[in-house]
């Protein structure tokens, strides 16, 4: 189960935020037992991009054998 404070991988882009699928941010707030999560994502110098109220179908937990990316937001 996805906690606050864990980080999180969006797998749906929202463009209204620039987010992209792939993008990583941390769960601050969840939401009647984990039916939502306000997830904020930043830049990697700590800016934040958004604090986005998601479902539980939009993002998912961090695997054992994944690397982050950076990438450019517009």
């Amino acid at each position: 189960m996805i906690a606050e404070l864990d980080r999180v991988i969006l797998i749906t882009d929202i463009s209204e935020y620039s987010l992209e699928q792939g993008d990583i941010g941390t769960v601050v707030l969840v939401h009647q037992d984990g039916k939502g999560y306000e997830v904020e994502f930043v830049t990697l110098d700590g800016k934040t991009v958004a604090i986005v109220s998601l479902f539980p179908a939009q993002v998912r937990s961090i695997g054992s054998r994944e690397i982050a990316h950076a990438r450019v937001i517009n």
